[in-house]
């Protein structure tokens, strides 16, 4: 009966400590890192009008989420591609402006991450295409001593909401994203 009742406790133990190592991820963030961009405030693009000279240039997305454009005036932009808001800005120009306007649009630059905690350097850097929460790190100067490197919390606006969960280092990082390095308890 003892025999039992230690089996038992162990068992309990084994399965309680089986679930302290389980990964808590968070799948909001498992979506496919060839997803779309989708164009936030922050973002500068280029903008090509072919044969339009005064028109082409670059433009930055403003805190509205919205490019000026000459002769077309506001052009939302927030939450497109640049695919979409080229056909968005082709749409404003055929209205009135230009017959059959051939627009070319890319991203110029990317809004920048956030990274804070326990990292040697926490602030706002610039994205790099590519990067991963482990990159991410490395640019803020590498984890401080008492700095958490299993995993991080990550803040991302999905549908104009911010979401924000542990996701392991191997995490694609999008631009505007925040990542947060906990301190570890011992």
């Amino acid at each position: 009966m003892r025999r039992f009742l230690v089996s038992l406790v162990f068992l309990a133990l084994a399965v309680g400590l089986t679930g302290c190592a389980a990964n808590r991820y968070s799948a909001e963030f498992a979506s496919s890192p060839n997803a779309p961009y989708t164009l936030g405030s922050g973002d500068r693009v280029r903008v090509i009008v072919f044969g339009q000279d005064s028109l082409s240039n670059s433009y930055a997305v403003d805190g509205s989420g919205n490019i000026f454009m000459p002769l077309i005036g506001i052009v939302p932009a927030e939450g497109k591609t640049i695919e979409g808001l080229s056909r968005a800005i082709a749409a404003k120009l055929r209205n009135g402006y230009l017959r059959d306007p051939q627009v070319s649009v890319e991203v110029e630059a990317y809004r920048p991450f956030f990274i804070l905690g326990e990292v040697t350097t926490p602030g706002q850097y610039p994205y790099i295409n590519g990067m991963t929460a482990e990159k991410a790190v490395a640019v803020a100067g590498g984890f401080t001593p008492r700095g958490y490197k299993g995993s991080v919390d990550l803040t991302r606006v999905i549908n104009g909401h911010p979401i924000t969960g542990q996701v392991p280092l191997t995490q694609i990082v999008r631009p505007g994203d925040t990542i947060v390095v906990q301190e570890r308890y011992f």
